[in-house]
């Protein structure tokens, strides 16, 4: 199992800690480096910035919104950062929620799974450069024909021959449906919330998609990239001091995350068991209650979703995600020294 250092997305301020991060990773066996993006910062550029400081590490986005750009512009921007960087680029993708989609982009969220499938396709056919870029689907239609087209649309193939026409493709993914989708087009899945305790819940959906007629990998091949904060602790004490720390942002996406209906976390806390927390914290955030939302998160599930202990421990657990499919961990981490530190001891 490889290790991901996750930059995530920048708050109100550009971050002041990431260059001495980003060093520790690509110095310290790290096999990639990963930024998001939400409605502030973009994923790309980060990346181009950082990724002209480092040489070993690949260059992931976990994850860039579809709706923010077309399928084109998504891949001109992978294409570009796989030359500039030497064919270590990982274009992980999401369709994000309705809030952000129609509210930040102005585009319709409707179809979310069928999107998706055009914007792959699309993708894959400017990577590999064979001809003519076209989609007769009806999300992304190339060329644009109907209603205000000029009707002087040309079907085109990008001028930059691409580094790699396999340039890897992770898809986020949550629900069902999405998840075996994810398994038969993608090379890889972004999970937000796999765990050792929830894995089991996910096998026969990613089943589902490598069963499916022209799937592109097998489980043998097939990437799983998962996200959680881990954290070395000297004691008992410490451990639990981490544990509270964490659950206000459990309690977050469990209840202030989308719209009361459209909570597409919140639906996966409740696969998970947990169906009548989520409800009881979801009615306490939104009412603005966020202190008592967050104390109703228990133990279990943050040491389910996380990393915390001792070295002993954080090896076992580690072991345990590994056993279970995982093939990325990727770890929110605060300094260098935590960087090198989580490096040698997983070595």
């Amino acid at each position: 199992m490889r290790l991901g250092l996750q930059l995530g997305y920048w708050q109100a301020q550009p971050p002041t800690n990431h260059a001495g991060l980003v060093a520790a990773a690509d110095e310290s066996g790290f096999d990639a480096i990963f930024t998001a993006e939400a409605w502030g910062s973009d994923a790309f550029t980060p990346l181009a910035w950082w990724g002209r400081e480092t040489r070993n590490v690949r260059l992931g986005t976990s994850i860039v919104q579809m709706s923010g750009r077309t399928p084109t512009s998504i891949a001109m921007h992978a294409l570009t950062l796989d030359h500039l960087s030497g064919g270590r680029m990982i274009l992980g993708m999401g369709v994000s929620g309705p809030q952000v989609v129609e509210g930040w982009y102005g585009q319709p969220f409707a179809k979310p799974l069928a999107r998706t499938r055009e914007v792959v396709s699309i993708i894959r056919q400017v990577l590999a450069r064979e001809g003519a870029v076209t989609n007769d689907g009806p999300h992304y239609p190339l060329p644009l024909r109907g209603e205000g087209a000029t009707g002087l649309g040309k079907p085109l193939k990008p001028i930059t021959h691409p580094l790699r026409a396999d340039l890897p493709i992770w898809l986020g993914a949550e629900g069902p449906k999405n998840v075996a989708q994810t398994a038969e087009i993608a090379d890889g899945w972004i999970p937000i919330f796999y765990t050792p305790g929830s894995a089991g819940m996910y096998q026969p959906w990613l089943d589902e998609g490598f069963a499916r007629p022209g799937a592109r990998r097998t489980r043998a091949d097939f990437e799983i990239a998962a996200t959680c904060h881990l954290e070395i602790v000297p004691d008992a004490a410490a451990k639990q001091a981490a544990i509270e720390a964490m659950k206000p942002f459990a309690a977050l996406y469990m209840g202030g995350m989308g719209a009361k209906d459209a909570n597409f976390h919140k639906q996966v806390f409740e696969r998970m068991g947990y169906e009548e927390l989520a409800g009881t914290v979801q009615e306490l955030y939104l009412t603005g209650r966020k202190d008592e939302a967050t104390a109703l998160i228990p133990d279990a599930l943050i040491e389910d979703m996380h990393i915390i202990g001792t070295e002993g421990e954080v090896k076992e657990k580690v072991a345990q995600w590994a056993e279970t499919g995982v093939t990325t961990l990727m770890l929110s981490l605060r300094t260098p020294e935590e960087v090198r530190r989580i490096a040698e001891l997983l070595a």
